[in-house]
């Protein structure tokens, strides 16, 4: 790919990318009617807040394409991060699991050996105890698996056994994740390889690839000029919530901010963004699930020379990385790494439509529209579950694939 931005063609063009263009969900197909043959919905995305949509999606497409963030620096990916110097893969083990064929025709057995975590408040000595089951080949987890497929995770999970730290702490370990850390060491510490052999496993319903395969941080620089590391101090979970707005993120390796063409965005993903039916930037931590994918070189430039509807969808409830941010902030925020990498383009050659509830105020969609030059569609969208509001998964689905 050329290092100037290419100038894309003008979005309305492209079926749906019309500013003015609203179509509805009624020209959507039911789900499980044709979904082997349904488009390519490409999302820029990480964390938890679009398992539940994917999980659904794949009824409507088997196509859906997944760049998942591997810079997650908290939980027990910290833990397999810090042991093996390695990417995070907690993010793509759950987006693997949340598009694996659940039907009769998957692999239950497979799958619940995958989403199995070892206990997290017992004993460090019996959760220990219980892992070596795992790797001695005895865990009642592996009964039931076809024996080729027991083979190739006990293989991954002997690698594993032999490279980790004598005191690695289990408690709370994903064993999908072991087993991935194992396939990443076993392939030349490669995670491409065992992405592919873990999708075929379960029969994922779609494709998942991380962003870059590089072991690095995510940075932000604050308004008050403070700097912080670490995905895990942004997102107000592990740590307390940030007290100044985030003015920019960017790559680091742990200790200073790397060049802004020290991660290229690797061809196998600039095949996936040029073949995509629809671009989305999902709802999830905007900084530190969906910003940080923007940020290898050459994203911007991949989106910007694909003419397709390119969707946001902020998230519901509040965000701790989004302090006093406006919907307009957060599209500014989105759009500066872009605009870095691909140049002083067109709008619209990054993002075509905003999508949201209708608990989004008419004053803050004007401003959308006002400050970028982009409809706001409000549709309602918005179930209640548990504490805060989330996206009806079905609603969604059915309103992205309307714009494809």
């Amino acid at each position: 790919m050329s290092k100037t931005a290419p100038s894309p063609p003008a979005p309305a063009s492209a079926p749906g990318s019309d500013p003015g263009s609203d179509p509805g969900p009624a020209h959507v197909r039911p789900p499980g009617r044709d979904a082997t043959q349904g488009p390519r919905l490409l999302f820029f995305s990480g964390g938890t807040a679009l398992n539940e949509i994917s999980r659904r999606l794949k009824a409507y497409t088997q196509n859906s394409v997944h760049l998942i963030t591997p810079f997650d620096s908290g939980g027990s990916s910290q833990v397999l991060r810090k042991a093996f110097g390695m990417p995070a893969v907690g993010d793509l083990r759950s987006r693997l699991m949340a598009l694996a064929d659940e039907t009769d025709r998957g692999q239950p057995e497979i799958l619940r050996l995958f989403t199995h975590r070892f206990a997290k408040h017992a004993s460090e000595r019996n959760v220990t105890q219980d892992a070596a089951r795992l790797f001695e080949g005895t865990h009642p987890l592996l009964q039931g698996i076809p024996t080729p497929v027991r083979q190739q995770i006990r293989e991954d999970l002997r690698q594993f056994q032999d490279a980790a730290p004598a005191d690695l702490d289990y408690r709370n370990a994903s064993i999908g994740n072991l087993i991935l850390a194992g396939g990443y060491l076993r392939h030349g510490r490669q995670l491409e390889p065992v992405l592919a052999q873990m999708s075929r496993m379960v029969a994922v319903r779609g494709t998942v690839r991380p962003i870059a395969d590089v072991n690095l941080e995510i940075g932000a620089e604050l308004r008050d000029g403070r700097r912080v590391i670490g995905q895990r101090r942004m997102t107000g979970k592990e740590h307390a919530p940030l007290t100044s707005a985030i003015a920019r993120l960017f790559l680091s390796n742990g200790t200073r901010e790397l060049p802004a063409d020290a991660v290229p965005l690797p061809q196998s993903n600039q095949d996936l963004i040029a073949g995509a039916d629809l671009i989305c930037y999902p709802p999830g931590s905007l900084y530190s699930s969906v910003i940080c994918n923007l940020l290898p070189k050459g994203v911007g430039q991949a989106i910007a020379a694909r003419n397709v509807p390119k969707v946001y969808v902020p998230s519901l409830g509040t965000d701790p990385e989004c302090l006093a941010m406006t919907l307009s902030d957060q599209i500014s925020a989105l759009l500066a790494p872009l605009r870095r990498d691909a140049g002083d383009v067109a709008t619209s050659a990054f993002l075509s439509h905003v999508i949201c509830d209708l608990s989004v105020s008419e004053a803050a969609r004007a401003e959308v529209l006002r400050d970028h030059g982009i409809p706001c569609i409000a549709r309602p969208l918005a179930v209640s579950s548990g504490k805060s509001p989330c996206y009806a998964p079905d609603a969604l689905c059915r309103q992205l694939l309307a714009l494809a």
